[in-house]
């Protein structure tokens, strides 16, 4: 199933809301998992609501499909959204995102690389994020540094 394809089938280029999720994942030395992709920069695991989910259902699916990584509990830590969160990607696509932010570190299994999406899967300390870490995704962790590193 591919909600936004069969969309953009419909309406073309044109500015939609899009709601999805990110997972901040972090491991027993407190460290956060970041996503290298293929377009150059850091992110965080997540992407993009299908029908017939929740958000939590959206945010699991995506880390299984980019990490290979089941998540158990997940605490939502805020919801993104506004002008700041408007994109237009290389094909023309336009889209305002609603992003929901989760936490966890209820994790199992073993990192397996998507490669379709990512070059590799990294744990940084929080205090040193790398230097390619996305404005879009930098937002959604600062926010949350100090809880995290408690």
């Amino acid at each position: 199933m591919d909600y936004v394809k069969d969309l953009r089938a419909l309406v073309g280029h044109r500015p939609l809301i899009l709601s999805g999720s990110v997972v901040l994942v972090i491991n027993q030395k407190n460290e956060l998992l970041l996503q290298h992709r293929n377009d150059g920069g850091w992110g965080l695991p997540g992407g993009l609501m299908e029908l017939d989910e929740s958000l939590e259902d959206t945010a699991r699916r995506e880390v299984k499909e980019e990490t290979g990584l089941d998540i158990g509990d997940l605490r939502l830590l805020g919801v993104f959204s506004g002008p700041d969160y408007f994109f237009k990607v290389a094909n023309g696509d336009e889209f305002y995102s609603v992003t929901a932010v989760f936490l966890s570190n209820d994790v199992k299994g073993k990192i397996q690389v998507d490669e379709s999406e990512s070059v590799e899967m990294q744990f940084f300390k929080l205090d040193s994020l790398p230097v390619g870490l996305t404005e879009e995704y930098r937002s959604y962790i600062t926010p949350f540094i100090d809880q995290l590193i408690k």
